[in-house]
């Protein structure tokens, strides 16, 4: 289904849309209309200074009876109110070819506009000009403008405008109130325009919808004027217009001059005083609006709902609970309990202060709920990352039958994204199609999100290419789904139509950086870094972060440095800087800079811990890493969690200490899950414990018997113990659950474009001068003894040396390196998995041979090659084992996506919620 543009449909007369054509300049900014006019002729005093409704009642019942007794039939079944047989008798009369007196259409008039039939309304009007012999009297004219203008039929009223032989003040004020009424500001204003050249002089009831009109425009020149004009003409005393004075002065965010107006007010009735506080805080000036409302309560004048619901948002800006609770009892005390605005207003707050307990309870307690009040609560417990709650909430709004609006639908969207619920998320999909509100962009853009969360990114891009005109938050969550399915590249190719389209903006920003740093893409990354500071967005503590992620991920550390130290250091600045020298497997450095964290009276948080943990165990600090475990729980109250105690198990078993590992397991808390069991598998491989190695497998088994990872560690573990016969039987069992192994991924930056080279896959250009390369290299290798050793367990029971030799990616990428960039120039190597002991043997060897430092990270840790030594110390690996130090991987990711999730929510609540290549 094809989406299309929702736009409202409001039918103008050609004549009002070429009204400006007859007063050249109206809309110029430099030419504005001011009291130095010159009236057609001179103003008519004798204007109509009544209420419109008091004035058509009037004429209703000082009318003079039809003399044709048709017509006083008619009459009278319009003053008893029965329209069905009034229109009867009309078209009776009509077939007959009696002629209606204007009296009865008047009344029929107002019994249609009383009655809210529009369509009845409008059988009228086509009868009144079958019948119309000449214009229509200002009379009938002013009740027809009045019936269309409330039923917002602007284009029928401008009709009824120009078949009037005369109007008067009251004709003007009712069409200028009509379109102000619906929307269209500038026309209205024109109009105004209209009635001081005629010489009219406008009354009380015509300044009100102008300054509606500015207001709505948001033009304060024009606002001015009109004041001025008001001063001119007398009205200034007027509580109603300087009401509407005010309220158009705050729209226009001039709050100064609408309190000067409000403090010269000699009287003041209870919308004044709304009228100001609510403009106080639409401006953001919530304690002024705060102030002003305790005065208003000490004069004993009570809020309207507006002010009440505007007082409300004001405590949850402000963060004040306790005026929150206050404001509850005051609405329970003044029985506005039953006004569901007021406690749709109070949900929210309790929810954006995080306490949705209460919020829950005061929503249990309405009476009735419109569809706002579900809305919100869903999208509360969104935010509050309760998804669950909010799943639940929407199958209970269900039940009750209320109808969903856009804003429910992609609410829901984002708590089955969260929870990966692909199936919810497709019925919600077909809901929205059935009832046309995925023709909304929030609707589509939230089906964008579930889909990439929930691994569907064809179908993710199929809406996006949907959407006729996408916004921000479209080419945003096209992006990081994008990112988040581990196709950076197609995501970076995005960001770079998107520019030619749209402003990125912070959000966008930081996705389009985390794809840059998990391929680590240095110079695509270092664009977007130099975009941002000339484009000037918003450096709050999110960006910043993001670019510090991008260089500690792409292993330039002392750049990461000079970012740190430029910018405000929050908990996730602090957690980027320590995940990223704990890749490097500096601990020592890492605790140092945990103690000037501390020193800095930055509070750490869970990640900060995982960090520390996952340094320790690879530096060998067994003590210094329980300490900090006791120290989350004791100095920090922090409830560990179970990457936490996955840390631990790794800690101990590296140390060799594998019994103290699994008792520590048993004696954990809760249930140890798969990546518990596998920290402990991966000590036993590290240190050929056979036994307790199976036990761990065998624990995975029964939660997750289809993760390959952990069958391969298996591998490596029965391998290293030379128990090939296990292997096999792994092996085995692996092809029986149709388990397939990832290919091995690497990319490297050559001259600031990326390539990437897939193990087994022989697509590249310069293919057959990698092999050239990498058989030399091999050549030289034997002749010097150097052999690299094949342990992986694939490596030996299914290809011969040399084809696994020739077929690790990062190989590949390395030896493209050194054909294509200047001798001496460091090679930077980016790998989807974990980099075999053959590979990790080879690169050494080609580091010492041509002299070159090369660094390869893989999802464990940095390696950084020089002059034959890695900066890991030889570490054992295995090819594609889950190795729990992953933990450290993850850690750094759980980061770069809650920065990525906290800046999203931070746009929103600022927003007040709604082909080139690389």
């Amino acid at each position: 289904m094809a989406l299309s543009a929702i736009t409202p449909q409001f039918h103008l007369h050609q004549d009002l849309q070429n009204l400006n054509s007859h007063f050249p300049g109206i809309h110029s900014p430099n030419k504005t209309f001011t009291l130095s006019f010159k009236p057609q002729k001179p103003y008519l005093i004798s204007s109509t200074l009544n209420p419109p409704q008091n004035s058509l009642n009037t004429t209703a019942t000082t009318s003079i009876a039809p003399q044709n007794p048709t017509n006083s039939r008619l009459l009278q079944l319009c003053l008893s109110g029965n329209l069905e047989h009034a229109l009867k008798h009309l078209a009776s009369m009509q077939e007959a070819k009696i002629p209606v007196e204007e009296d009865c259409f008047v009344a029929l008039i107002r019994l249609c506009e009383n009655k809210r039939g529009y369509s009845e309304g409008e059988y009228v009007w086509k009868a009144v000009l079958s019948s119309l012999v000449s214009l229509l009297s200002v009379r009938l004219g002013n009740a027809l403008l009045s019936m269309f203008v409330r039923f917002g039929d602007v284009g029928n009223a401008w009709s009824v405008f120009g078949r009037m032989g005369e109007r008067d003040l009251f004709s003007w004020n009712v069409l200028v109130g009509g379109y102000a009424k619906a929307g269209f500001f500038d026309e209205a204003l024109c109009l105004y325009h209209r009635i001081l050249w005629a010489g009219i002089r406008p009354d009380v009831y015509t300044f009100p919808s102008v300054l509606r009109s500015c207001a709505g425009a948001m033009n304060l020149v024009r606002g001015r004027e009109v004041h001025a004009h008001v001063v001119r003409f007398y009205f200034d005393m007027d509580v109603d217009v300087v009401n509407a004075l005010i309220t158009m002065y705050v729209k226009c965010a001039d709050v100064v001059s609408a309190r000067m107006l409000f403090d010269k007010m000699p009287t003041r009735d209870r919308i004044s005083w709304n009228a100001m506080i609510s403009g106080y805080f639409e401006n953001d000036e919530c304690l002024e609006g705060l102030e002003l409302f305790f005065r208003m309560r000490e004069l004993s004048i009570d809020p309207d709902l507006m002010t009440m619901t505007s007082v409300i948002s004001a405590c949850e800006l402000l963060g004040d609970e306790r005026l929150g609770r206050q404001l509850h009892s005051y609405v329970v005390r003044t029985a506005r309990g039953g006004n569901i605005s007021v406690y749709n207003s109070l949900i929210q707050m309790y929810l954006s202060l995080g306490h949705w307990k209460e919020a829950e309870s005061s929503f249990s307690g309405m009476e009735c709920r419109d569809v706002v009040s579900w809305t919100t609560m869903i999208s509360g417990f969104v935010d509050n990352l309760l998804p669950d709650k909010a799943l639940e909430i929407y199958k209970t709004m269900e039940i009750t039958g209320t109808m969903p609006d856009e804003v429910t639908i992609a609410s829901v969207l984002s708590a089955c994204a969260s929870l990966g619920q692909l199936d919810m998320g497709m019925k919600l999909h077909e809901l929205a199609e059935r009832t046309g509100h995925i023709l909304y962009v929030v609707v589509a853009n939230s089906l964008i999100d579930m889909y990439s969360k929930c691994k569907r990114i064809e179908k993710a891009l199929e809406i996006f290419h949907q959407i006729p005109d996408k916004d921000v938050i479209s080419w945003t969550s096209v992006i990081n789904g994008l990112r988040i399915n581990n196709r950076c590249f197609e995501a970076l190719i995005f960001f770079r139509k998107m520019k030619l389209k749209s402003k990125p903006n912070s959000v966008t920003l930081i996705s389009a950086l985390s794809a840059c740093a998990r391929v680590g893409a240095l110079m695509c990354g270092k664009e977007i870094h130099a975009h941002a500071l000339k484009a000037g967005v918003g450096f709050d503590g999110f960006l910043p972060n993001a670019i510090l992620d991008l260089y500690v991920r792409c292993g330039r550390m002392r750049t990461a440095l000079n970012q740190f130290n430029l910018n405000e250091k929050d908990v996730g600045a602090w957690n980027i800087l320590l995940t990223g020298y704990a890749q490097q497997g500096k601990g020592a450095l890492v605790m140092e800079l945990f103690k000037r964290m501390v020193e800095s009276e930055i509070i750490p948080d869970d990640v900060t811990f995982i960090s520390l943990l996952c340094a320790c165990s690879r530096s060998g600090m067994v003590t210094e890493g329980l300490e900090y475990f006791q120290r989350m729980k004791v100095n920090y109250h922090i409830t560990p969690n179970l990457k936490h105690y996955a840390c631990v198990v790794d800690l101990l078993g590296r140390a060799g200490k594998l019994n103290e590992a699994h008792e520590f397991i048993e004696r954990m808390p809760m249930k140890p899950d798969p990546p518990i069991w596998g920290a402990l598998l991966n000590a036993c491989r590290i240190h050929q414990h056979v036994l307790l190695g199976e036990l761990a497998a065998q624990q995975i088994f029964k939660e997750d018997a289809e993760s390959i990872g952990y069958y391969i560690l298996l591998c490596n573990l029965y391998a290293d113990s030379g128990k090939w016969d296990e292997v096999a039987k792994v092996r085995r069992t692996m092809k029986e659950k149709g388990l397939i192994v990832d290919p091995g991924c690497s990319w490297v930056e050559v001259k600031g474009k990326v390539h990437a080279f897939l193990s087994g896959e022989n697509f590249h250009p310069q293919m057959q001068e990698i092999n050239v390369v990498l058989e030399g290299f091999y050549e030289k290798m034997k002749t010097s003894d150097f052999n690299g050793q094949e342990s992986s367990a694939m490596d030996r029971v299914e290809t011969s040396k040399a084809d696994i030799f020739c077929g690790h990616s990062e190989r590949q990428a390395i030896a493209y390196s050194l054909i294509n960039s200047p001798p001496g120039m460091p090679i930077w190597v980016t790998k989807n998995l974990y980099m075999c002991q053959s590979c990790h043997s080879t690169v050494k060897f080609i580091s010492k041979r041509v002299r070159r430092e090369i660094s390869v990270r893989d999802t464990e840790q940095f390696h950084h090659f020089k002059d034959g030594l890695c900066s890991c110390g030889d570490e054992v690996h295995g090819e594609i084992s889950i190795n729990d130090t992953e933990l450290l991987h993850h850690s750094m990711e759980d980061e770069a996506s809650r920065n990525f999730e906290c800046a999203v929510r931070y746009w929103k609540g600022n927003l007040n919620v709604a082909q080139d290549d690389l």
